[in-house]
């Protein structure tokens, strides 16, 4: 048991159902790290004790905040939007692969079947550890990020990947998104100049020349992800688990901010009900 504010809860750990509870998500709040373009999240109270006894608030905020799930129709027109996705893609049992990445690295399928080749199996969640939830703050991460590149998308299409979910900013790497030469951006026109000198003389439009591939190559095959996981990641790193990432029912919804949690049975005494009548 833990004692909480005075009350008494069953722990992560410690529990009458025997399961090991692990939180992979950032905290979600107050100043949260925002990508480039977002409007800050607002919090307002409304009520609160001194007026009115009771706690009550109104959130101001994008979907695509700290961890979140993106719905196909976040960036492919025409196709599913969160609520329209069926349930099991919010839970199942898969990986969490370690995969140490530097500043603008790419993530290539190459590196994901040396990561986790011999372990995937049809159907997965596949959660990645680049080690970059070490660099969630409200700065350098989402610009410097290092991310996918078409071919682990076109990998995990090919192993039947269920859902991938990583540390990172965005299921493209950041130079193939707006914060690049992309669609809206240059956000973030300095960059230009750093990647020239970092990749020693290419130019980011001939390097990332297409529109979030990753995103696109995903999203058509009915593969969602999850941005910016985090929390207790490093725990359960190398390890097969259950994952449970539910979303709000939101109609026509273009994503969602969700609670990833990975979970363990190591006595395996827990079970699923039958669903009988009582």
């Amino acid at each position: 048991m833990v004692k909480i504010r005075g009350i008494e809860f069953q722990g992560n750990t410690d529990n009458t159902m025997g399961l090991e509870f692990y939180n992979l998500s950032h905290r979600f709040g107050f100043q949260n790290p925002n990508w480039p373009y977002f409007e800050d999240t607002k919090i307002e109270r409304i009520h609160y004790m001194a007026k009115s006894g009771v706690l009550s608030q109104r959130i101001t905020t994008t979907m695509h905040a700290t961890t979140h799930i993106d719905a196909p129709a976040h960036v492919v027109q025409g196709t599913p939007f969160i609520d329209e996705v069926p349930l099991p893609h919010f839970f199942g049992t898969g990986i969490v692969v370690s995969l140490p990445k530097k500043m603008w690295e790419p993530i290539t399928g190459d590196d994901l079947e040396k990561a986790c080749g011999h372990a995937i199996r049809k159907g997965d969640v596949l959660i990645i550890n680049t080690g970059w939830h070490k660099q969630y703050e409200d700065g350098d991460y989402f610009a410097y990020c290092p991310g996918f590149v078409a071919s682990a998308g076109e990998w995990m299409v090919e192993k039947g990947i269920k859902v991938v979910g990583h540390d990172t900013q965005a299921n493209d790497h950041p130079l193939a998104t707006a914060i690049g030469p992309q669609r809206n951006g240059p956000l973030l026109p300095h960059l230009a100049d750093e990647y020239k000198e970092w990749s020693g003389g290419r130019d980011w439009k001939d390097d990332f020349p297409d529109w979030e591939p990753v995103h696109n190559i995903l999203f058509k095959n009915g593969i969602m992800g999850i941005e910016n996981v985090g929390g207790d990641l490093d725990a359960v790193t190398g390890k097969r688990c259950t994952f449970a990432f539910f979303p709000w029912n939101w109609d026509r919804g273009d994503g969602c901010i969700v609670r990833l949690v990975a979970m363990i049975d190591k006595g395996q005494n827990y079970r699923i009900e039958p669903g009988e009548d009582f």
